[in-house]
């Protein structure tokens, strides 16, 4: 049990809408001090807007939010004294050179980039050589190195990361997650949304989240050990076909594509043995067919929890 003390963010009934679209709906979680914790979920899930609240931003409907001690509405100052927030848009200064861009966020904060610059030096290095280049003119890797720079200028206790790896590369993506565990040795608690399930398994704990609702909160390893269905990895040599046939399978209760498989899951109680499915696609012209059972991974439980949802 978490002593206050420990507690980065506690959220408490948190409910956002526009117009009658529900972005966020009584959403009830506390993050640890030292965590890296992820949202995880696709486009419109609500981890923007609950972002934009937790950086006192934007405000909420009902419900509260504090952050280590304050407030994020009658306490925005001092919130984002602590705060470093790096929205999922390249928000900085495209006309600005790479280091008026750090100057100008650390002339804000009352420091400055030779202050600070043993906290950024493994992130600003790989851009440094590049400092008279303006920010507009970058690769999509380093105005995300840029852009986490700025947001750690003045040596925030909370990191809060929207979507930082959408839009770029595989190898930028591998070394902005190697940042992020390197941050996390200092004492930094970090808040990251994504939509990629495979860095679930990056963070300490996750969020599931989908149309304003947190479906999950655990540790990656605990949601993917808790999966007791049986899953079956399927192949043929037609993949759209063998989904539309694994769907209207009689014993069928999910068929999802993943990759050059369909992960197939049956109606609980049943077992057909994978001579009886493999008869059957036989049946329905399929050759090359492959079934392998196999272990749940995140995305597996987050489509499972969305049908339950």
């Amino acid at each position: 049990m978490e002593t206050q003390n420990q507690i980065a963010v506690k959220v408490g009934q948190l409910s956002r809408s526009y117009g009658k679209v529900k972005a966020l709906d009584l959403l009830s979680f506390q993050i640890v001090k030292g965590e890296l914790f992820g949202f995880i979920g696709p486009d419109g899930a609500g981890k923007t807007t609950l972002f934009r609240i937790i950086a006192s931003l934007l405000l909420p409907d009902v419900g509260s939010v504090k952050v280590g001690d304050f407030d994020t509405v009658k306490d925005f100052k001092e919130i984002r004294k602590i705060t470093g927030y790096m929205p999922g848009r390249f928000s900085l200064y495209h006309d600005l050179t790479v280091e008026e861009n750090l100057n100008f966020y650390a002339s804000i904060f009352g420091t400055s980039l030779e202050e600070n610059y043993e906290l950024i030096k493994d992130i600003y290095s790989a851009i440094e050589p590049f400092k008279k280049r303006r920010a507009g003119k970058l690769s999509g890797g380093m105005k995300q190195k840029l852009a986490l720079s700025c947001a750690l200028i003045h040596k925030p206790e909370i990191l809060i990361l929207d979507e930082p790896t959408t839009g770029v590369d595989a190898v930028s993506r591998v070394e902005f997650w190697d940042m992020l565990k390197h941050l996390k040795t200092m004492g930094i608690t970090i808040l990251v949304s994504t939509p990629y399930m495979d860095e679930a398994s990056l963070c300490d704990r996750v969020a599931l989240m989908q149309k304003g609702k947190i479906l999950t909160i655990d540790k990656p390893e605990s949601i993917t050990a808790n999966f007791k269905k049986e899953i079956r990895a399927v192949r043929s040599d037609n993949i759209y076909q063998l989904i539309i046939d694994l769907r209207e399978y009689r014993h069928t209760e999910s068929v999802h594509p993943f990759g050059q498989d369909v992960h197939f899951i049956e109606k609980g109680g049943i077992s057909t043995t994978a001579t009886e499915l493999t008869d059957y696609l036989h049946q329905k012209g399929h050759h090359h067919i492959h079934i392998q059972n196999i272990n749940a991974g995140i995305e597996d439980c987050f489509m499972d929890l969305m049908k339950e949802e």
